[in-house]
């Protein structure tokens, strides 16, 4: 019986093979792709390298882009264009929906509760969700089904501050350590260095290095596989509030208002940004590196727009009537900035002049469950734009509750709400 159980098995091993997408040629994959519109496309692109490989050295789908840039081509000249040509055309439409769809869009919004005490933070990448801080423990969620896909409990003896993520680890803040969980191993916690640092606010992480914004003013970088503290920054501008880093440049945010530009490598200085009218704490950093422009939020609801390149203050506009609590945009994204904070509305932002193209709440009637999870009722809801000339303060509280951090995915951001909520807002067509 064992042969032919064996026999068995290579057989159903073999028709699974062939059922895969991957049994399909590169012919037969070009001319479903070329069914697909430019958006989804592009998508099909990240998938995997075989699939990006297919649709960037197609003739098909370049006779299919040619075409709709400069009217019919012959395909003979094909091979004088740069296969980038596609590529950046590709980017490019993907980058026009998703702006399209934050300002025009339909808004569907679904929230659960994932935590049992509050959960105050979250990040989102690879298609997964990192939320916590409020209670203890960190869950990574699925951004397309919501299913609690891993749990890292928090020590006892520490809160977790703040934290972040890669394909391997995530680098949490507790108390004043370092804290390593592997995705599918153990926790190990920097050891314990009398004085190292007090009172750690916020931290970023871009491996080799995790970056300590500090109560006493300080930044300190600390190497992951030493597990020593490599540089200490001092900005003499009182408490770093929030970080956002470069591939050479440290960004403290400081609840005097100014931002600390310092050198990754050095640890010094190299200028200081400040408002030229607003006041009041820096809350929230980020860095594009794609434009060099930086862009924060602060305590008392404006937000600020910086070049990296001079250093200099490209705009100023108070887009809150109070605290921006956090503030991000899509990866590739030159575009559109989206901002939240203590108000609960989510807004839309241009980030070249900061206007503000796009303010949503969520919309309390026509409510539906979609599904549940081992947390409770997925709920699925509808969002609602604003009009320009509309009083927040006419906007029931229970429409935007406070939105303590936010994620920026492509046509969808996740938001996440001191009492437990976390929210999906997908923006479609």
């Amino acid at each position: 019986m064992e042969p032919k159980k064996q026999a068995l098995n290579k057989k159903s091993s073999s028709s699974t093979r062939a059922r895969s997408i991957q049994s399909l040629d590169s012919d037969l994959l070009c001319k479903i792709f070329s069914l697909v519109d430019p958006f989804d496309l592009a998508r099909c692109s990240t998938v995997c390298k075989f699939w990006h490989n297919v649709i960037n050295t197609s003739n098909i789908l370049k006779v299919l882009y040619y075409k709709q840039q400069h009217g019919s081509m012959h395909h003979s000249n094909l091979s004088a264009r740069p296969e980038t040509s596609l590529q950046k055309h590709l980017e490019s439409l993907a980058m026009e929906q998703h702006k399209l769809s934050l300002q025009k869009g339909f808004v569907s919004v679904d929230q659960w509760k994932g935590h049992a005490a509050g959960v105050e933070q979250c990040r989102m990448k690879m298609g997964l969700i990192l939320t916590g801080v409020g209670d203890k423990v960190m869950r990574i969620w699925s951004s397309e089904s919501y299913k609690c896909l891993e749990e890292y409990p928090v020590p006892d003896k520490f809160p977790l501050v703040d934290f972040d993520f890669d394909e391997s680890k995530i680098v949490g803040l507790i108390g004043t350590r370092i804290c390593i969980w592997r995705r599918h191993g153990g926790r190990s916690i920097f050891p314990s260095r009398e004085g190292t640092f007090t009172n750690g606010l916020c931290m970023r992480y871009i491996d080799p290095e995790a970056v300590v914004g500090c109560e006493d003013g300080t930044v300190r970088v600390f190497d992951m596989y030493s597990r020593n503290c490599s540089r200490i920054i001092r900005t003499r501008a009182g408490s770093v509030m929030c970080l956002a880093l470069t591939d050479q440049l440290i960004l403290g945010g400081s609840s005097l208002g100014s931002i600390t530009v310092a050198s990754l490598s050095s640890g010094d200085c190299v200028a200081s940004l400040k408002a030229t009218y607003s006041t009041g704490s820096i809350w929230s950093l980020c860095f594009n590196p794609r434009s060099h422009l930086v862009f924060s939020g602060s305590s008392a609801g404006y937000s600020h727009c910086w070049d990296l390149r001079t250093m200099r203050p490209l705009w100023e506009k108070r887009v809150s009537p109070n605290v921006v609590y956090s503030l991000q945009h899509q990866a590739n994204d030159t575009s559109v900035l989206i901002v939240g904070g203590i108000d609960g509305v989510l807004r839309t932002l241009d980030q070249n002049t900061g206007e503000i193209l796009a303010s949503y709440v969520l919309h309390e009637g026509n409510r539906a469950t979609s599904s549940e999870n081992r947390y409770g009722v997925i709920e699925r809801k509808k969002a609602i734009r604003l009009s320009e000339d509309t009083l927040i303060d006419s906007v029931p509280k229970n429409m935007r509750p406070p939105i303590s951090c936010l994620a920026v995915g492509m046509k969808k951001v996740v938001t996440t709400h001191s009492g437990k909520l976390i929210r999906m807002w997908r923006f479609n067509k």
